[in-house]
This record gives structure tokens, C-alpha cells and sequence, in this order.
């Protein structure tokens, strides 16, 4: 880690609120975790996003995350992981090598979207082309929904790899494969 955190021995995932900045790390736990409990995107569709996303950032621990598995480690027991869908491990390990070909036009189109979001803003917002297959693809609602998960996986996604807290973290384990 970066910063000196004590042990936390019960923790899946350290909590830097124990020793820094508890009101802000508490607020952007609780942004993170809103994904998980609320969204309403399939499950399948989310965690293609969520792992292209991961990859951006290079957070270790949000590429070897999967939700189905992993939610029970935090206490969640319901919320995203109750949607249809379910991914298998061969479509994680595809997301993380950059291969959309096994997802639906969908799910393509919702994980381009998650990518442009981390990496050209500007160029995804001015992309009229983009959107109006976005929009004939995914409701307004399905939108929204993918832009506020994407926005906090990216977020504390880079939060935990540049604070290194993706290194001090039990979950999941060794990726079978690393994307470039």
C-alpha cells in the first residue's frame, strides 16, 4: 500500500475510513457499493462493463472480482447479483483480453460505453453516431443506470490502485489472465 494502514484482519477489502478522511473514504464506499445494491442492468451486462472498466483502471482487485461470488464477503446479499444473466468465467476472462465477440450488440455497445467513459469523455459525449446505436439499443433508463456504475467503478476502481489498496486486498485471487 501507499499509505500506512494498521491491520484489519476481518476485512475482505481494507477500509481507509478506520485511519483517514472517515466522512469523504465512508461517502465513496457507500457511492461504490450503490452499483451492487440498485442497479437494475442484467447482471451479465454490468459485470462486462464493470470488468472492461477494471482493466482501465488497473485495479487488481476489480479484475479478479465477481459479484455473484464476492458481494457476500461485504454483506450484501441481494441487488445486482439477483438480475438474469449471470456470466461464466470465460466471458471475465474474454472482457479482460479486450475480446467483445462472445457479448450480445447489447452488451457490446454498454461495455464500448463504459470504455469511452474512462478514456475519451469528450470524444464519447460529441459521438452522435455512438449514441443513437446506444439509444436503439439501451433505454434511457438502462443509460442512466450504466453511467453512475460505470462513473463509481471508475472512481474508487482508481482510488484503489493508485493507493495500492488493491494489493492488500483477500479477494478473489491471482488473475488466471492479465489483460494488457
Amino acid at each position: 500500500m501507499r499509505v500506512e494502514l494498521a491491520p484489519q484482519p476481518g476485512n475482505a477489502i481494507p477500509d481507509l475510513s478506520a485511519q483517514y478522511c472517515p466522512e469523504i473514504t465512508k461517502a465513496g464506499g457507500a457511492f461504490s457499493m450503490a452499483p451492487y445494491r440498485h442497479s437494475k442492468l442484467p447482471l451479465r451486462m454490468f459485470e462486462a462493463c464493470r470488468i472492461a472498466t477494471a482493466v482501465i483502471n488497473g485495479c487488481i482487485v476489480c479484475m479478479n472480482w465477481r459479484s455473484q461470488r464476492d458481494l457476500g464477503l461485504l454483506g450484501v446479499e441481494h441487488g445486482v447479483i439477483d438480475q438474469d444473466d449471470a456470466p461464466d468465467e470465460a466471458m471475465y476472462q474474454a472482457v479482460l483480453n479486450g475480446d467483445l465477440s462472445s457479448l450480445s450488440e447489447r452488451e457490446r455497445l454498454a461495455v464500448q460505453y463504459s470504455q469511452r467513459m474512462g478514456t475519451d469523455p469528450r470524444g464519447l459525449s460529441g459521438d452522435e453516431e455512438f449514441w443513437a446505436k446506444l439509444k436503439g439499443a439501451l433505454s434511457d433508463e438502462e443509460i442512466v443506470d450504466l453511467t453512475y456504475s460505470t462513473a463509481a467503478w471508475m472512481a474508487l476502481g482508481r482510488v484503489a490502485h493508485v493507493l495500492g489498496v488493491d494489493t492488500a486486498c483477500s479477494v478473489g485471487g491471482p488473475l488466471e489472465s492479465v489483460a494488457a
